[in-house]
């Protein structure tokens, strides 16, 4: 059986990939510091901690489900106990983009990060409906990266990640890059900060007089079109006085060069490293 060492197993999220992983073919350590978290993951799961030293000892897959800035840190602290041909699961970018992972030949590197419930697509419950991170009720896609290791660990990597983060809709291959791209710079950088913006104006117009309630309703509602008309899900096209607003603000709302500002690999680059620093 193919053993799983959990490192952050009484996290937030790490409750949660404990509960998938318990319920799989997989043969599951979890491996939690802190007492609080120890707690924790018995209420939710039933699961009783291993120490870390005789997890790792026996792990085929370690999966690192620690804060993104201590990847790099913890994995250095431990990557010499590893028998070869382990793999070591993180569920972010940007350690390993930033160079943060260490220096070993013959351990496999793999990224899988949630893409989290599509916003324009039908659940068939009010519990999917409701679960807005995922991994509980709501189909989600994922992106996987093989960073280094041999290529049928991508099939087994692959395995973990679907069980974790299921239910999975869409599993996507991607590059070590090509994640980065998604997260920071197009979900955070700009997803992010675009929908604070939206809150920010949706604030300015209350602030105006328009009702609360009003002005969420409208604009939450608006957006849903908008997006699916944006994005080609659904088969119509913007008013001409949509069309007219959105040329007469690009100028006033964006800079002209935000987009290559934005996707430049080097601010991507500074992006993660800025992430995993102290």
């Amino acid at each position: 059986m193919t053993k799983v060492a959990l490192l952050g197993a009484g996290g937030k999220m790490g409750v949660r990939l404990a509960q998938n992983l318990s319920n799989s073919r997989f043969e599951l350590d979890p491996v939690e510091v802190s007492e609080a978290g120890r707690e924790r993951l018995k209420e939710a799961t039933g699961l009783d901690t291993v120490e870390q030293d005789v997890a790792l000892a026996g792990a085929d897959v370690v999966l690192m489900a620690v804060p993104d800035k201590l990847i790099g840190k913890i994995c250095h602290t431990f990557i010499d106990k590893l028998k070869p041909g382990t793999a070591v699961i993180v569920l972010d970018a940007a350690a390993p983009y930033a160079g943060e992972m260490p220096e070993r030949d013959d351990v496999t590197y793999f990224c899988a990060h949630p893409c989290h419930p599509h916003i324009l697509e039908a659940h068939d419950s009010i519990e999917a409906q409701k679960d807005y991170f995922g991994g509980i009720a709501a189909p989600q896609g994922i992106v996987c990266a093989l960073i280094q290791g041999p290529e049928e660990h991508y099939a087994l990597c692959e395995e973990v990640a679907k069980v974790i983060y299921q239910p999975v809709s869409r599993a996507h291959r991607c590059t070590l890059e090509n994640i980065a791209v998604l997260e920071p710079a197009l979900s955070e950088t700009v997803g992010a900060t675009f929908a604070m913006a939206m809150r920010e104006a949706t604030d300015r117009a209350v602030a105006m007089g328009v009702p609360k309630e009003a002005a969420h309703d409208f604009l939450l509602g608006h957006l849903k079109i908008e997006l699916a008309i944006a994005f080609g899900i659904f088969e119509g096209r913007f008013s001409d006085g949509a069309i007219l607003a959105i040329d007469q603000a690009k100028s006033v709302v964006f800079k002209e060069t935000w987009l290559d500002d934005v996707f430049n690999l080097d601010a991507i680059k500074k992006s993660v490293q800025d992430i995993c620093a102290d």
